[in-house]
């Protein structure tokens, strides 16, 4: 198994601090508002890498935090005069729901920033100790030129790097690229008693300080979106390096960027969409969907087209997966020894094999989750011919059960990806029709057959007053080779 590793700029086979664990920690949100598209992104890619290390035996060790306590926050909670408290429990509940709406599992451990005042005191205390940090009126920085291997995630030559809008410009700062780790607190706003008086954490000391204390002085992977590269995760690499004397990371994970047709998000572009929005629109299944179908590293570009596309594609899947249900309805799977197969359940069995060995093949390689998703669909080609063969269903008794492995290894790829997990009733809106279309399954599924004895004599007027007639109940008819399905517009 192999992971492009920032750091290094390229692919390393992966092996862990410790044989057969994983310690892992992402980069969460600051909770000043609803969280983006952008987040969703990398909640949902780092959720599948981690699922994947379990797959594979791993045993996975998972922090992601959430920084409750920000400039940000202070300046949302005094625009809204509320407490700063309420900002942030707020924000942080609301990022839970989307997750949990994104099939996003929860992390083992989800550290606060405010949780862990005494652990970020106890490590800038440190770098105090060791030279690596001064107090400037109340203010701690850390001094950047002590630190020699500065700028080795993000490759910049410290020579090179300005001062500017990700590096705070202080006066009271040695030098312009030293940065924050203890804030004094200004009047009215939170504070903690510390060494250098009343104060709160700086951005970046709270990420080395909190996965220090939950996964180790070493980690075997840090995830986070690309724009954290420099300065928040280099920082951090100096932070926890100074302090521990150890490599901080073995893997560095960065997740490309969200592009909104073909432009970068940003809200003074006005394209800035949170996860609550498109939710709005999109079935949050479309939505990992398309975030999970280009490679992690590159950039994706997020449009209304790219999730009428991606909801084609998941209805592919479940048209299938409609015809594979009732190929084995009242079916109990058997073993079966694949040279005891007929021709067709030999060839589908080869498939399913082949499947099983490209899924894992291309999640080795830096989890390829298009490579996964694009293996899926190989399968479906091939269960969609078996399934349309009403004589070869009838006539093997073999085939059934390949097709149950074959719907078996569906469900393994579903795990990992948490997507394709629905009954096909469910993901066409066929529960609960009658309360949203007046219509019951089978009234629906009378006036089809209606539909398709008109269309089978000729009489084309009856056809499209049926159509018309489920159109205007909000029924969507979806005409294809192997007949006519249906769906519930939304």
């Amino acid at each position: 198994m192999k992971i492009y590793n920032t750091l290094s700029g390229k692919k390393e086979e992966f092996v862990t601090v410790r044989p057969n664990e994983v310690g892992m920690y992402a980069c969460g949100v600051t909770v000043y508002d609803h969280s983006h598209i952008g987040h969703a992104r990398g909640a949902v890619v780092f959720d599948v890498a981690r699922k994947y290390l379990q797959h594979k035996g791993y045993k996975v060790k998972y922090a992601r935090n959430f920084t409750d306590v920000d400039d940000k926050i202070i300046k949302r909670a005094n625009e809204l005069g509320v407490s700063w408290k309420d900002i942030a429990e707020k924000y942080t509940q609301e990022y839970i729901n989307d997750m949990n709406k994104l099939g996003v599992d929860r992390p083992d451990i989800e550290p606060k920033a405010t949780e862990h005042i005494p652990e970020i005191i106890g490590m800038v205390k440190t770098l105090a100790d060791k030279g690596y940090a001064y107090e400037s009126g109340g203010d701690v920085f850390y001094s950047v030129r002590k630190f020699t291997g500065y700028g080795k995630l993000s490759k910049k030559p410290i020579d090179e790097m300005e001062s500017g809008s990700r590096v705070d410009v202080d006066e009271r700062k040695k030098d312009p690229l030293d940065f924050v780790l203890w804030k004094a607190s200004k009047p009215g706003e939170p504070a903690w008693e510390s060494p250098w008086g009343p104060g709160r954490p700086g951005w970046h000391i709270e990420c080395s300080a909190m996965s220090v204390k939950h996964i180790g002085e070493t980690l075997d992977i840090h995830a986070g979106g690309m724009d954290l590269q420099f300065p928040h995760h280099e920082n951090e690499i100096a932070q926890a390096e100074a302090a521990t004397g150890k490599p901080f990371v073995k893997f560095w994970m960065h997740n490309g960027f969200v592009n909104v047709n073909r432009e970068k998000m940003s809200k003074s572009l006005g394209n800035f969409f949170t996860i609550k929005e498109i939710m709005e629109k999109y079935d949050p299944e479309v939505i990992r969907f398309f975030l999970l179908s280009t490679h992690y590293r590159s950039p994706i570009d997020f449009s209304d087209q790219s999730l009428q596309d991606t909801k084609a594609g998941l209805a592919r899947y479940y048209t299938m997966a409609e015809g594979l249900k009732g190929a084995l309805a009242g079916y109990q799977p058997k073993p079966y020894k694949a040279g005891e197969l007929s021709k067709p359940a030999s060839d589908l069995d080869s498939s399913v094999r082949s499947f099983r060995e490209k899924f894992d093949e291309v999640m080795d390689d830096d989890f390829n989750t298009a490579g996964a998703i694009g293996a899926v669909f190989e399968l479906v080609r091939e269960v969609n011919k078996v399934t349309a063969d009403q004589e070869l269903l009838k006539d093997d008794p073999a085939i059934k059960a390949v097709l149950a492995e074959a719907d078996k290894a569906f469900r393994e790829a579903g795990h990992i990806l948490t997507l394709f997990k629905r009954d096909p009733d469910e993901w066409f809106g066929r529960v609960g029709t009658e309360r949203r279309s007046g219509l019951t399954n089978e009234q629906i599924e009378g006036l089809i057959l209606d539909r398709a004895n008109a269309r089978a004599s000729r009489d084309w007027k009856r056809a499209d007053e049926i159509r018309n007639q489920l159109s205007e109940a909000g029924v969507e008819l979806l005409d294809g080779s192997e007949g006519t399905k249906w769906q519930i517009r939304e």
